[in-house]
C-alpha cells in the first residue's frame, strides 16, 4: 500500500490538552501538504481554520472529548456550534456508563441526535473499546447502526489502551452494512497502519501518521 494511500485515509490528529495555535497551524500545513483525510482538531480551533485554510482542508473535531458521560444536551449544543464554525466530521464518545448499565435506548437515542444534526456530514462514533466487555461492544454496534452512524471508533487515544486489529474483526461481524469502521489510539508505525486498512478499517486515527510517511513521499 502507498504511502498516500494510506495517509488519504487520516484524520491527521492534535487534541492535546495543551495544544496552541502554533501546533494546530502545524498540522493543517501538514494535512495540506499530505493530502490527509481530515485535520481532527480541538473545536476552538475551527473559525481560524476556515479563516486561515477555507475549502482547502476538510476539519474534524471530537465531542463529549474524552469521558462521554456530558448529558445529551451539552453534545447537541457541542456538535450545533461545531458544525455552524465549519467542521464537516464530528466524532462523539458515547455515554460509556450507560452503555455498560444496559441502557441501550440511552445510547442510541443520543447518537441519534447528534446524526440527525449532521445530517450528509459524518458523524463518528467513539465507542472505547478498551473499558468494554465484548459482549458490550456488541450492544455499542447495534447502538451505531441503529442510531445511522456513519462510522464506529474505537478509542479516544486518552483510555487505558487504544486500537485493537481483534475489536475490528469484531465490529465487521455486528456492525450494518452501511456502518465503516475507524481505528484509533495507539497507531504509530506504517505495519499498524496497513494492518488496520487491510482489515476493513476506512479512517485511521494516528497522530504519527505525517511523520512516519513523509519520507516515502519526499523522495
Amino acid at each position: 500500500m502507498k504511502a498516500t494511500e494510506i495517509l488519504a485515509c487520516v484524520d491527521h490528529t492534535y487534541l492535546k490538552q495543551t495544544a496552541t495555535w502554533a501546533d494546530i497551524e502545524k498540522i493543517c500545513d501538514e494535512a495540506v501538504a499530505y493530502h490527509t483525510a481530515t485535520v481532527m482538531v480541538p473545536s476552538c480551533f475551527i473559525p481560524r481554520i476556515q479563516e486561515k485554510y477555507g475549502e482547502t482542508l476538510k476539519i474534524a473535531t471530537v465531542v463529549g472529548f474524552p469521558n462521554g458521560n456530558c448529558n445529551t444536551a451539552a453534545k447537541i449544543a457541542e456538535t450545533a456550534q461545531a458544525l455552524a464554525d465549519g467542521a464537516v466530521e464530528i466524532d462523539m464518545v458515547i455515554n460509556i456508563g450507560m452503555l455498560k448499565a444496559g441502557e441501550m435506548d440511552y445510547v442510541t437515542d443520543e447518537i441519534r441526535a447528534l446524526k440527525r444534526l449532521c445530517g450528509e456530514r459524518v458523524l463518528k462514533v467513539i465507542v472505547e473499546t478498551c473499558f468494554l466487555t465484548e459482549e458490550e461492544k456488541i450492544a455499542a454496534c447495534e447502538c451505531v447502526t441503529k442510531a445511522g452512524a456513519d462510522i464506529i471508533k474505537t478509542s479516544t487515544g486518552f483510555g487505558s489502551a487504544g486500537a485493537k486489529l481483534e475489536d475490528i474483526e469484531l465490529f465487521k461481524k455486528h456492525i450494518g452494512a452501511g456502518v465503516e469502521m475507524k481505528a484509533a489510539g495507539g497507531i504509530h508505525t506504517r505495519e499498524e497502519m496497513e494492518a488496520f486498512l487491510k482489515a476493513g478499517c476506512t479512517r485511521l486515527g494516528a497522530s504519527a501518521a505525517v511523520k512516519v510517511l513523509k519520507d516515502e513521499i519526499d523522495k
